[in-house]
């Protein structure tokens, strides 16, 4: 019985910190220091304010009244207006090579997230 009590406690601990982990950060948060979350899954929720896709791929831009933040998808792009849930990786800048060239400013040169998924509100 009390190994028991242990290992609930244990299981329950184990998805506190992971749901704290995938908490949602606001994108104030998140460009205030971007390195902190470099390479790390983080949660953004906001409306999309700016889309732009081809072949089911695209970039969107994400405001939540801290700020905006770009996400690159490769699962679809959601309306201008939409709400969104986004969970993804942040990148800071990089260059995107020819296929930056057909995207709108800003997108490659600064933070930004690559889309593991979305949902509409």
């Amino acid at each position: 019985m009390r190994h028991m009590s242990l290992v609930a406690r244990s299981v329950l601990l184990l998805v506190a910190v992971t749901a704290a982990g995938c908490a949602t950060k606001s994108i104030d948060h998140v460009l205030a220091d971007p390195t902190r979350y470099r390479d790390r899954q983080v949660q953004i929720s906001g409306e999309v304010v700016d889309s732009y896709a081809l072949l089911g791929r695209g970039a969107y831009r994400v405001r939540d009244g801290s700020g905006q933040l770009w996400v690159l998808s490769d699962r679809g792009v959601p309306r201008d207006g939409a709400r969104v849930k986004v969970k993804g990786t942040i990148r800071e800048p990089f260059n995107l090579g020819g296929l930056g060239a057909n995207l709108p400013a800003g997108v490659g040169g600064s933070v930004m997230m690559v889309e593991d998924s979305h949902s509409v509100r």
